[in-house]
């Protein structure tokens, strides 16, 4: 293959998303991301990667303990289901080319968005043990960016709180194609396809050009495109080059090198900790996802519960539990009124509140215990999956950094 030839488009659109390498997981970082993940393999081109990069924009003084973290949390995503056959998995740090891109996003993008971005004050103010004033730590949104963008991802699934992230790898993508997409002949280009048109046409493309441009409309736009797909069908002569010349045009930038991704909002259950505040391992209060059935009983069984039932005959209300948060994860309709019931009455005590709890945490682990084994018998094959999963997203990170340099006039 000619190493100029672009390679084949995914057949299924493509998502990304990375985590940070913090070791074995627990049950909150499975509902709330992981789960996810294993969902999303089975109808997308699903790349997942350990973000150990961005670890050290905050733990940059921590050392000794990373590779150990990446490959126990790999574990886990294969033990959750994860399939090496039907997503990629690959570490970051192990493709030098998302920092490549990092550093030619970081020439052209304000230094106001990154100090915009809401988690970046916040996780100043909560993170005020450690020295946070780097230019890692501010740049992260961006080497977020260039992570997305690399692959040219579709979609990005995150949770609400994380879809400033994605907003801003959509701008700083824009700017790029804005600042790159055009070569000194691009208005000729545009007019040269723009005369291929039928007058009508051309006309009809020129009004959505400008309602979009002047309002933002989203329908113009819709219609722009589909005037655009309709000329790549019914014009003899019709290139790829008009298409993206004209979608340039239409959209106010040029080629798009860069692709915009979109924010997937799937479902999420937020799992607390054992002490209804969040789970966290740091905070003491985590069920790990391969924990022995022994350590659930006995983490469940000692849970903090309504303080208002201080004996067996008190009423109690299950919002003021703990434990009624499980439940919300892990009973079905009936238990969960069972439980009311039970819980308003006096009917049930807070140990039998909490075994389907119980019975439902040791059931859900039971696949994942037993995938997880033949891994830690032999951890050499966790290592042979990431190697292959980066070699695989190395392909595409080359392809697109080729692009790019070509684009900035890098290539000489």
């Amino acid at each position: 293959m000619n190493s100029r030839e672009i390679q084949p488009k995914p057949t299924r659109p493509r998502v990304l998303s990375g985590m940070r390498p913090t070791g074995a997981m627990h049950l909150g970082h499975y509902h709330g991301a992981l789960k996810n993940w294993v969902r999303l393999q089975e109808d997308y081109d699903s790349f997942f990667f350990v973000a150990d990069w961005h670890a050290l924009t905050t733990h940059y003084a921590d050392r000794g303990v990373m590779e150990r973290y990446v490959y126990d949390m790999v574990t886990d995503w294969l033990a959750a289901g994860l399939d090496p056959e039907r997503c990629t998995i690959f570490v970051q740090s192990r493709l030098p080319e998302h920092a490549e891109l990092f550093t030619l996003l970081a020439m052209g993008t304000p230094l106001g968005w990154l100090e915009r971005v809401p988690t970046y004050k916040d996780q100043i103010d909560k993170l005020k043990d450690r020295d946070l004033a780097t230019y890692g730590f501010l740049g992260y949104p961006l080497l977020q960016a260039a992570d997305i963008l690399i692959y040219r991802a579709a979609y990005v699934p995150v949770g609400e709180d994380q879809s400033s992230h994605v907003e801003l790898t959509r701008e700083v993508a824009r700017r790029f194609n804005h600042l790159y997409g055009r070569p000194g002949d691009f208005e000729a280009k545009v007019a040269a396809a723009i005369a291929k048109l039928p007058k009508d046409d051309a006309r009809y493309f020129e009004k959505q050009r400008k309602a979009y441009g002047e309002s933002g409309r989203s329908e113009a736009l819709v219609k722009g495109e589909g005037m655009v797909a309709k000329s790549a069908v019914n014009i003899s002569g019709w290139t790829s080059d008009d298409s993206e010349l004209l979608l340039g045009h239409l959209k106010g930038s040029g080629k798009t090198i860069l692709v915009e991704p979109q924010a997937l909002h799937t479902e999420v259950k937020k799992l607390p900790g054992l002490d209804g505040e969040k789970m966290s391992k740091s905070y003491g209060n985590a069920i790990a996802m391969r924990e022995e059935p022994a350590v659930v009983r006995q983490k469940i069984q000692t849970m903090r519960t309504d303080p208002a039932r201080a004996r067996r005959s008190d009423p109690g209300n299950p919002e003021r539990c703990p434990v009624w948060q499980f439940h919300q994860v892990y009973s079905s309709p009936e238990i969960k009124d069972w439980v009311v019931k039970g819980c308003t009455s006096a009917g049930i005590g807070c140990l039998e509140c909490k075994q389907p709890v119980i019975d439902a945490i040791i059931a859900e682990q039971r696949p994942w215990r037993e995938r997880a084994e033949q891994y830690l018998a032999n951890p050499k094959q966790v290592h042979w999956i990431v190697e292959m999963g980066t070699e695989r997203a190395r392909t595409v990170a080359k392809q697109t950094m080729r692009d790019v340099r070509d684009a900035m006039g890098l290539t000489y």
